[in-house]
């Protein structure tokens, strides 16, 4: 029997290391110096693991083993120039010692480690995740993101869809996963890969209308996996108010209602007031608040996941998370009514997926 995931003494880890630092492009918002900031705010006694590499049979759960081969190749390959400002679409190479990166879309760079570099992002999701099955609540801290690239195709920053590649690893050992996505945009390709899957429940709150246009509250599955999808595409500008009504009112039901053996956060931080990618409201403690949210929801075992978050605030964020997790911190419930929107919002999922 798994110890309960309500012990106060459960243990608690991070997942990180000097792996990540090889995929880097100096300027762009999902550089190296978001991690490094973030290391800067983690718990004093806070137990740190290596990062580890994913098997090509991890990835090739979840993505095409022709786009994993398609994408090495694109990675490694040296090319004679790179116009950054013209986005060349090739993998990057060296100038004067220091590897000048590539991009396979206008937002997605790469150099010729990026594709190492990924494999250990989601073969440290996996740890993460086998480390919480364990009973040690463990927090992947890597790089890049994950939760936008599909199957066969990197996007959003992405290359390898982390929180997917950890869940079906994980129902090799567990009858069903949830993840929880919170990051400001669409888990694009987090629900295309598990869009007809019984085994895994997929829930999403992000900002309506925005990148990457996918996420509507009409997107509920399909085949086997009908009514697995829920999504909560909500306003700009929304606060911890609005995020507390959907967890409370959709997202904790369902996951109560779907007895998950194992929870995955996929932990997007652009939420926060101050990121440049985002429109949400949220302050750092808010964080904690939606991480006890979930905790609290029930036994199961609990991961996370980092995804997007490039604001001064962001490392603040992750230190309320352990906080919460730890519980050096008891979050407080918001004051106040969510906008109408939320309101509106919530009852078309209640009606969508019957929650009562």
């Amino acid at each position: 029997m798994y110890p309960s995931i309500r012990d106060p003494a459960m243990e608690c880890s991070a997942i990180t290391g000097n792996i990540f630092a090889n995929h880097d492009c100096k300027g762009h918002k999902e550089c190296h110096d978001r991690l490094v900031s973030i290391l800067t705010q983690l718990p004093d006694n806070l137990k740190i693991h290596a990062p580890v590499p994913a098997t090509f049979e991890d990835l090739q759960r979840v993505h095409v083993p022709g786009y994993l081969t398609w994408l090495e190749k694109q990675c490694v390959k040296h090319v004679d120039f790179c116009m950054l400002d013209e986005y060349m679409y090739t993998g990057g190479y060296l100038e004067n010692n220091q590897i000048v990166p590539g991009y396979l879309d206008p937002n997605t760079y790469i150099n010729p480690c990026s594709y190492e570099v990924a494999t250990y992002a989601a073969g440290s999701a996996i740890d993460a995740v086998n480390r919480s099955i364990d009973g040690e609540s463990c927090f992947a801290l890597i790089r890049p993101p994950g939760h936008h690239a599909e199957a066969d195709c990197a996007m959003g920053f992405c290359l390898l869809n982390n929180a997917a590649v950890a869940a079906a690893s994980a129902l090799m050992s567990v009858d069903r996963v949830a993840i929880i996505d919170w990051d400001t945009h669409h888990g694009n390709g987090t629900q295309k890969i598990f869009y007809n899957n019984n085994r895994v429940l997929y829930c999403s709150i992000h900002e309506g209308n925005t990148f990457p246009h996918t996420g509507f509250i009409e997107e509920t599955g399909t085949g086997d996996g009908t009514g697995f999808t829920i999504n909560a595409p909500i306003r700009p500008n929304s606060t911890i108010t609005d995020y507390h009504h959907v967890f409370s009112e959709i997202f904790i039901p369902a996951l109560q209602r779907y007895k998950p053996d194992l929870v995955i956060i996929s932990a997007g931080q652009d939420i926060l007031i101050d990121d440049p990618v985002g429109s949400m409201k949220l302050v750092p403690d808010d964080i904690g608040t939606l991480t006890s949210l979930v905790r609290n929801a029930g036994d199961f075992r609990l991961a996370l996941v980092l995804e997007g978050g490039y604001g001064p605030s962001h490392p603040e964020a992750i230190r309320s998370i352990f906080d919460t997790l730890e519980r050096r911190k008891h979050p407080t419930i918001p004051s106040g009514m969510p906008v109408k929107a939320t309101l509106e919002t919530v009852r078309l999922l209640k009606k969508a997926h019957h929650i009562p």
